[in-house]
């Protein structure tokens, strides 16, 4: 078979390079093996390189979508870890599994460099022509066995895959809040692609060896050196195939683990916001009646005083400030400067040398800061429908001794409870 006929072939289902020496390493295999074996079983060689190759590149393609379904997991787990208050621990557990992963990365890059080591070793430990071709057999043999399993293997991974997609879409409506612990992931991811493609060149470095140690060789051994090279690729590929199905079904027994947990903290979270609900309303109903029971004691409390203050205050008026109160002093309503109905807590009329004035008081159980500027402002609005004014306070206590200390720099009398015995 003419080289050019084995390289369109190989063309279709590898790299051109590589298809290329392939052919070109079996075109010289088939001569060398036409005068120590058969035709046909040379071919048979040629037909298990070609369907290995074939093999091979359906499962690194299997492996990517596969790969790429588990980021897609991963990410939608990660969004449905945002919302659960109690998941930043498995957060930074997946944060100490992506410091292994980097830290395996460094151990395959430590790998690789044994690699180039045992490279170096093999260009001094070559064998005979025939020696090495039967070491291939055996290898392809051993891939092809090993091909299946992966396959089978797959196979698995992508029906449980299916089932973990499902199980998280079921999810998905009850999750929220993970876009920084995804941030943080993707740069590790970031570094891990970084440290791959590092890897990536210390492959290439190796396969320029090879090519350097393929040119140092005899044409015979040079044939057989770049099959071999071919095939110890595709073991390297199968391994790191096989470790990548490994390190995927871990990842997604770590998934299915977390989607129970986030099951179980779901539930836990409803149930708690139920019994929380449930107290809540409890309280508001507590708290309600509290309100009304404050109420109505602040208001006795205060209509208390206010008749103490009635009863008293016409005494005290006429001893201290000369006043003559014309009838009794009353809680009730007076007529405001706009003719509208005021409801006063204290006031009445009364003379002093001549003079009509008046009594407007303000009565409080505890007179506050908020307290003496309402009073001031009704004093003001009074003031325009009345001529003379005389305001006053009577309260058990005031709230501070600001506020009292600014009452007697205004000069408004004040009287506390204690005074009106």
């Amino acid at each position: 078979m003419m080289i050019s006929e084995i390289y369109e072939k190989l063309k279709k289902v590898l790299d051109e390079k590589v298809a290329f020496e392939i052919a070109e390493a079996i075109n010289y295999a088939f001569d060398i093996r036409e005068k120590t074996s058969t035709k046909e079983e040379f071919f048979e060689l040629k037909e298990i390189v070609k369907e290995l190759a074939e093999a091979q590149k359906r499962t690194e393609q299997r492996v990517e979508e596969l790969a790429e379904a588990q980021k897609r997991t991963e990410q939608r787990v990660e969004e449905l870890a945002e919302a659960q208050k109690r998941t930043e621990q498995r957060v930074e557990e997946l944060a100490e599994a992506q410091k292994r992963t980097e830290k395996r990365v460094e151990e395959l890059a430590e790998a690789q460099k044994r690699t180039e080591q045992r490279v170096e070793e093999l260009a001094e430990a070559q064998k005979r022509t025939e020696q090495r071709v039967t070491k291939l057999e055996e290898v392809v043999g051993e891939l092809a066995e090993a091909q299946k399993r992966t396959e089978q293997r797959v196979e698995e991974l992508a029906e449980a895959q299916k089932r973990t997609e499902q199980r998280v879409e079921e999810l998905a409506e009850a999750q929220k809040r993970t876009e920084q612990r995804v941030e943080e992931l993707a740069e590790a991811q970031k570094r891990t692609e970084q440290r791959v493609e590092e890897l990536a060149e210390a492959q290439k470095r190796t396969e320029q060896r090879v090519e350097e140690l393929a040119e140092a060789q005899k044409r015979t051994e040079q044939r057989v050196t770049k099959l071999e090279e071919v095939v110890g690729e595709l073991a390297e590929a199968q391994k790191r195939t096989e470790q990548r199905v490994e390190e995927l079904a871990e990842a997604q027994k770590k998934s299915e683990e977390r989607i129970t947990k986030l099951e179980n903290v779901v539930e836990e979270l409803a149930i708690a916001q139920k019994k929380t609900e449930e107290t809540l309303k409890g309280l508001i109903l507590v708290v309600e009646d509290l309100k009304v029971q404050v109420g109505g004691h602040s208001q006795t409390i205060g209509h208390f005083l206010e008749d103490k203050a009635i009863l008293k205050l016409p005494s005290i008026l006429k001893e201290k400030y000369n006043f003559e109160i014309d009838g009794k002093l009353k809680r009730g309503f007076l007529e405001n400067e706009k003719g509208k109905m005021e409801e006063i807590n204290l006031f009445g009329f009364a003379k002093r040398n001549g003079q009509e004035f008046l009594i407007l008081g303000e009565g409080k159980s505890r007179f506050s800061k908020n307290d003496l500027k309402d009073f001031l402002k009704k004093i003001e609005r009074f003031k325009k429908k009345y001529k003379n004014i005389f305001p006053l306070i009577v309260t058990y206590v005031f709230s501070s001794y600001e506020v009292e200390e600014k009452v007697k720099e205004l000069q408004i009398p004040y009287f506390l409870s204690f005074e009106l015995e």
